[in-house]
C-alpha cells in the first residue's frame, strides 16, 4: 500500500516538475525536489528528490495521437505531394515525347453477310402455314420447296383463271360465228367488230389471270383439290432466320417468312472514328483478326466506305469482302480491323498516363517539383504502347506516367 502511495506521489511530482520548469527553470524544479523529499520523510533523501524532480523535466507530458502526414495536399487547383509522402517512390514522371510516325490503328468490326445476296422471302398471299420444308441454318437451292400454305386467296386466284379461259374460249366461238355470218352476207360490219372486241378483252383477261397464279405459284405444280400453295425458293442460300412454325396464319403479307442468305462473299464492317477517317482511303490494305481464330490474319482492302457517319456512334462504317466459300466468317462474328495511318508530327504518352474524369480525358502535368495541375486533352490514335495526343500538351512537358490514379481524387 505505501508502494503505490509512493508511486502516485512521484508520479504528481514528475507533472509538476515538468511545468515548474517551464516556468522557473531546473533550479526551481530542484527546490520542489527538495520539498517533496522533506514531506515525504521516508528513506529517500531530500537529494535525490531534488534529482528526480530535475529528471521529471525531460520526460513528455501525455499528449493525444500524432496526426499522421497527408499523402498529398490541394492548393489552389494544384496537387502538391510533401516530402516525406511514400506517393513519390510509387509516382513516376517523365517528359513528353515528340513522335512523327505511324501508327496501327485497331477497331471493332463484325462479320456481315453481303446484302445483295440477302433474301427475304415473303408469303404473296395470307393464309394458313400448313407445312415448313426447312430449318434454320440449312441451305437451299434456287426453286426447293421452302413450305406450304393453304390460302383462299390463291383458290380465288385459280377460279378467276378457269372463269377467264372459260370466257375465252366462249368469245373464240363468238368471233367465229360472227365472221361466217359475215362471209355470207347476213350480218352487219359492226356485228363482228363487236365479237372482235369481245374476243380481245377475253384474251387479256385470260393473260392477266394466268399470270397471277403463275407469280403466286412460282412455277410449282397446283393442287386443283386442295388449292396448296408452294412456296418456293427464289435464290440459293442459307436459312438465316425463321419467323414462323407450321400451323401460323399469316395474316400480313408485307412480313418475311424466312431470310436466304448467300454466305459465299461476306463483308467484315469496321467502324472507324471521325478523327481518323482522313488517314484511310478506299483500296486500303487492312489486317483482319477473329475472335474465333486466335492467331489468324485475314488480308483485305477496304473496298467500301459509307458517305455518311452513324448518328449514335460518330463512327463510319467501312466494308472489307471476303471470299467465304468454306463458310469459316459466319454472319455476327466479332472482329478487329487494323491499318496503317499516315504519319503525323505531334506528342505521345502511355496508356497508364491518361486520366478518365466524368467525360474528359486529362492528365497530371508537374509545374513544379512535385507539384501537379490536372490537364484536358484530346487523344487520337493509340496502340499498346504509346496514344498520341491531338491537344493539351507540349513536347517536353513533364507528366506522370504511372500511378497517377492515385492522384486522381
Amino acid at each position: 500500500m505505501k508502494t503505490a502511495q509512493l508511486a502516485t506521489t512521484v508520479q504528481a511530482a514528475c507533472t509538476q516538475g515538468q511545468q515548474r520548469t517551464r516556468q522557473k527553470g531546473a533550479v526551481g524544479a530542484a527546490r520542489l525536489g527538495a520539498r517533496l523529499g522533506a514531506r515525504l520523510g521516508a528513506r529517500l533523501c531530500a537529494p535525490f528528490c531534488a534529482l528526480l524532480g530535475a529528471v521529471c523535466t525531460w520526460l513528455p507530458l501525455p499528449s493525444a495521437a500524432a496526426e499522421p502526414a497527408p499523402m498529398f495536399t490541394v492548393q489552389r487547383g494544384q496537387i502538391v505531394v510533401p516530402a516525406a509522402s511514400p506517393l513519390r517512390q510509387r509516382l513516376q514522371v517523365a517528359p513528353v515525347d515528340a513522335h512523327a510516325s505511324a501508327q496501327t490503328i485497331a477497331v471493332p468490326a463484325i462479320v456481315e453477310a453481303d446484302p445483295t445476296h440477302v433474301v427475304a422471302v415473303v408469303p404473296p398471299l395470307t393464309g394458313r402455314l400448313v407445312a415448313l420444308r426447312v430449318g434454320i441454318g440449312e441451305n437451299v437451292r434456287r426453286g426447293q420447296v421452302l413450305a406450304e400454305i393453304s390460302s383462299p386467296d390463291f383458290g380465288q386466284a385459280l377460279d378467276d383463271a378457269a372463269k377467264a379461259e372459260h370466257a375465252l374460249a366462249l368469245a373464240n366461238m363468238a368471233l367465229q360465228r360472227a365472221r361466217g355470218v359475215q362471209n355470207i352476207g347476213a350480218n352487219a360490219t359492226k356485228d363482228l367488230e363487236v365479237a372482235e372486241a369481245a374476243q380481245r378483252d377475253a384474251v387479256a383477261e385470260d393473260r392477266r389471270a394466268r399470270d397471277r397464279v403463275t407469280t403466286l405459284a412460282a412455277g410449282a405444280a397446283v393442287d386443283a383439290r386442295t388449292h396448296v400453295l408452294e412456296l418456293r425458293a427464289p435464290a440459293s442460300g442459307t436459312v438465316t432466320a425463321l419467323n414462323a412454325g407450321a400451323g401460323t396464319f399469316l395474316n400480313d403479307p408485307t412480313a418475311a417468312l424466312l431470310t436466304l442468305s448467300s454466305l459465299d462473299h461476306v463483308f467484315v464492317t469496321a467502324q472507324v472514328p471521325e478523327h481518323v477517317i482522313a488517314q484511310l482511303a478506299p483500296g486500303a490494305p487492312v489486317d483482319v483478326t477473329l475472335s474465333a481464330y486466335p492467331g489468324q490474319v485475314f488480308k483485305g482492302k477496304a473496298a467500301r466506305i459509307s458517305p455518311q457517319l452513324e448518328p449514335d456512334t460518330r463512327r463510319i462504317k467501312v466494308r472489307i469482302p471476303f471470299d467465304n466459300a468454306d463458310g469459316r466468317l459466319k454472319p455476327n462474328m466479332f472482329a478487329t480491323a487494323s491499318f496503317a495511318a499516315k504519319a503525323v508530327g505531334g506528342v505521345s504518352v502511355p496508356p497508364a498516363a491518361l486520366l478518365m474524369n466524368n467525360d474528359s480525358t486529362t492528365v497530371l502535368v508537374e509545374v513544379a517539383p512535385w507539384t501537379f495541375v490536372r490537364r484536358v486533352v484530346e487523344t487520337g490514335a493509340e496502340d499498346e504502347q504509346r496514344v498520341q495526343v491531338l491537344s493539351g500538351l507540349k513536347p517536353g512537358e513533364r507528366v506522370i506516367t504511372r500511378g497517377g490514379v492515385l492522384l486522381n481524387d
